[in-house]
């Protein structure tokens, strides 16, 4: 039996949909609140029978920082997936996301370790890796650094991984996966593929900033590659950073444009001019009551060189990563038909 966490998601909801297309026995963990609706959502890009699939996940109930329910629900598992995490950039929700995301894997370690879990595949970020001066590349050797102008996600994420190598230390044998930027179709509000949305919608700014992009499908295909009997003993307590090109901003926004139809942006968002919209869009936000997509947090990296280097998993699997244009075309693809899908209602 595998066990899910954060099916909902961009990566969950696509892992879900290949583990069920191989015919795995998948039990994922859910809030009562959550909204299944995506997941068949995700599942209808790529099958004409998106209801059916999706009725044979066993969905449960439950919540990562439910340890004793975390107890209960993995009797029986022999390999997790873990995927769920909170997603923001916000400051003040700094705290509830570091603890969330930390406390939630911690439970997750402890609950498979009393279980006698065989395997956990981990999903982390290239935001748990440290950053290179002049365009060096990064890769799973390049230590995080604490300063004051980390993230809370980035926090959030290295920690998250502090719990996976501590369960190591104490006999739980995983793979951990460091995705760089992915794109591919999911809520086009939410996450990264509200990139698409935003750019359809008329986004008149470009950075200059450089860093890497992988797609969801590489992403997913990796994880379960790594997962497989046949790799995962030469590839466990091992990361591996997934990353296909590294790509400035612009020449992303400019791709996601022309496959949407859509303007090219042509305003050149300086940091001068970044710490300008964030300060008057928090105060905007304070005023109205409302929550923003951008922040410090949001745009410190826009305009700085981030090289990853994903090179590990091809030089130890038989692995090739998609090109960032043809991802992008068929996640613009997607938008386009729902778009169109939505103006017909």
């Amino acid at each position: 039996m595998i066990f899910v966490t954060g099916g909902t998601g961009l990566v969950g909801a696509h892992l879900l949909y290949e583990l069920i297309l191989a015919e795995k026995k998948v039990k994922a963990l859910k809030r009562e609140t959550s909204n299944l609706n995506q997941v068949v959502k995700t599942f209808s890009y790529y099958s004409e029978n998106p209801n059916q699939l999706f009725e044979k996940i066993e969905w449960v109930d439950g919540d990562i920082l439910d340890y004793f329910t975390l107890e209960k629900l993995l009797a029986g598992v022999t390999e997790i997936y873990h995927c769920a995490a909170i997603v923001s950039f916000q400051l003040k929700e700094r705290g509830k996301m570091i603890s969330n995301n930390v406390e939630g894997t911690a439970n997750l370690v402890n609950a498979a370790l009393e279980n006698g879990v065989k395997k956990i595949c981990h999903v982390s970020s290239i935001a748990a890796l440290g950053r290179l001066q002049n365009g060096l590349l990064i890769n799973e050797e390049t230590n995080w650094i604490p300063s004051k102008r980390i993230s809370g996600y980035s926090e959030s994420k290295f920690f998250s991984e502090a719990e996976i190598w501590r369960g190591i230390e104490e006999g739980l044998d995983a793979v951990i996966v460091n995705p760089s930027i992915i794109l591919g179709p999911s809520n086009w509000e939410a996450g990264s593929s509200k990139l698409f949305k935003t750019i359809w919608d008329g986004l008149k700014f470009y950075t200059k900033g450089v860093t890497g992009f992988v797609d969801i499908k590489d992403v997913v295909r990796a994880m379960i590659m790594l997962m497989d009997k046949s790799n995962f003993d030469s590839c466990k307590n091992q990361r591996f950073l997934l990353n296909s090109e590294n790509l400035s901003y612009q020449s992303v926004f400019n791709q996601i444009a022309k496959e949407l139809d859509k303007p090219k942006p042509k305003i050149f968002a300086s940091n001068f001019i970044l710490g300008i919209v964030w300060r008057v869009v928090t105060f905007a936000s304070w005023i109205a009551g409302k929550p923003t997509m951008i922040s410090r947090d949001s745009v410190a990296n826009s305009n700085a060189i981030n090289n990853f280097d994903g090179s590990k998993i091809t030089r130890t699997l038989v692995f090739k990563y998609q090109s960032i244009s043809n991802s992008i075309k068929k996640a613009a693809g997607f938008l386009k038909k729902d778009m169109a899908k939505y103006s017909a209602n």
